[in-house]
């Protein structure tokens, strides 16, 4: 969470000191940027990633995850339903890291692994704005969501018990959010917080049914949070 609350308040922060400049009778800017069927942009941000364990039997030690900042890079396609619906879709590379400690190892070599992704995702997401104040409006956003783990080494021999910790490749699952759309003289800008959540498992489990490392795994689901900054 101390991870998390700082990029917080900088994007809290960065909302307020530009909607301050809006606050008294503004000029409304790009008063027609909501009216296009169309609309084009692209987006930059930086996330933290986790996992999400199911264990097979309660043994009382749980899998530590030591998760770290990553980035994200998108463009954006929006199409206008009406006023306060819009469908986006969101292709975009995202690249995190994740450092997973298992329990029952004396050896660091053997309880450490290492787990860095590469992500491609496809977001089809429905936006759903309130009505527009000045030059401010704020909106929700939700949807699916494909990609492709280019870092997941599924379709290696080798497995925890040669150093190599596997995961699939396809992964589906959703996202929620929210956000504001701040019209700017030039741009809109928006800045967003999503929560992302994998459906799927993604966990390859070792050759060993009865590994140390994959044996109690169930399921394992990526979970993480988003701030992205969009300019459109």
């Amino acid at each position: 969470m101390k991870n998390i609350l700082l990029p917080l308040f900088l994007c809290l922060f960065l909302s307020t000191s530009v909607l301050a400049q809006f606050a008294k009778d503004p000029i409304l800017n790009l008063q027609n940027e909501d009216k296009k069927l169309l609309n084009w942009g692209y987006y930059l941000g930086f996330n933290q990633y986790d996992f999400q364990f199911e264990y097979q039997n309660d043994i009382g030690q749980d899998i530590l995850v030591d998760t770290s900042f990553g980035f994200n890079v998108g463009l954006i396609g929006e199409l206008r339903i009406n006023d306060f619906l819009d469908l986006r879709f969101e292709p975009g590379l995202l690249y995190t890291q994740r450092l997973l400690g298992f329990p029952g190892f004396t050896s660091e070599q053997d309880a450490l692994r290492e787990v860095r992704s590469t992500y491609i995702r496809f977001p089809l997401l429905l936006k759903v704005s309130a009505k527009r104040f000045g030059n401010w409006k704020p909106f929700i956003t939700g949807g699916l969501y494909t990609s492709l783990n280019l870092g997941a080494k599924e379709d290696s021999l080798d497995d925890n018990s040669s150093g190599e910790f596997r995961m699939k490749q396809n992964v589906y699952g959703y996202e929620l959010g929210f956000g504001i759309d701040i019209y700017t003289e030039y741009f809109k800008f928006s800045p967003s917080i999503r929560g992302v959540f994998a459906l799927t498992d993604e966990l390859v489990p070792d050759n060993d049914p009865n590994s140390p490392w994959t044996g109690n795994i169930n399921a394992m689901r990526t979970r993480g949070i988003f701030i992205n900054f969009t300019f459109e």
